[in-house]
């Protein structure tokens, strides 16, 4: 039986578990995004409309 010392430090080299991941952390937020603009958020029913007063507008030329 022969033994062999490993001389490198950390994982070796595995793309592959990266690229999973970060595949499914774009689709999570996509789908996070996706879902959020498909909710009804509350909108005020009528037009609100504010009257300047004459006396305020000023004429720029």
């Amino acid at each position: 039986m022969q033994f062999y010392k490993k001389t490198s430090i950390g994982k070796s080299h595995n793309y592959t578990g990266l690229i999973v991941k970060m595949i499914l952390f774009i689709l999570t937020i996509s789908l996070v995004i996706f879902f959020v603009s498909n909710i009804n958020f509350p909108a005020p029913n009528k037009l609100i409309k504010k009257e300047i007063p004459r006396e305020n507008l000023k004429i720029v030329k």
